[in-house]
């Protein structure tokens, strides 16, 4: 199957963007629709995956101050493969942004993963909804992405 990724801002995207993180945040991981959505949105860099039909599978935006968030991803689609094309696009944003620096929050079970992408811990640990989560920056020009090639 092949996707089209898609560089959308909010006025043009929104419709699509909200449904698909409602989707993925309000529905799925029952999060607070009011934590969803925020001042970023309007100002940040948004990045769609849709398929072959047109429908989004994948979105995830850049702040202007490079940070990388709001990864939403249908269940199945959720693939080395859809990752690592979100990320490769967001990161390419980055650069041509200007933005030197990327930063993530994640779960603490992928902060391993997220350093064999070139991301370092940054601060501590923090909570966040009762979920231990660290916060971690990357250099764009350090952003790698494992070979995933064998994996399908």
């Amino acid at each position: 199957m092949t996707f089209r990724v898609e560089n959308v801002d909010w006025l043009r995207g929104k419709d699509r963007l909200a449904k698909l993180r409602e989707h993925v945040f309000v529905l799925e991981w029952r999060l607070p629709r009011e934590a969803e959505f925020d001042e970023h949105d309007a100002t940040a860099f948004h990045i769609l995956i849709v398929d072959n039909e047109d429908n989004p599978i994948a979105t995830g935006r850049l702040t202007q101050s490079g940070e990388i968030g709001r990864i939403a991803v249908k269940r199945k689609f959720r693939t080395l493969p859809v990752y690592r094309q979100l990320f490769t696009a967001l990161v390419t944003l980055a650069k041509q942004h200007n933005v030197p620096l990327v930063h993530v929050s994640c779960d603490l079970d992928s902060v391993n993963y997220h350093q064999k992408l070139g991301f370092t811990p940054n601060g501590p640990v923090f909570m966040e909804a009762g979920i231990p989560r660290q916060k971690m920056a990357c250099s764009v020009n350090q952003f790698t992405l494992p070979d995933v090639t064998h994996m399908h």
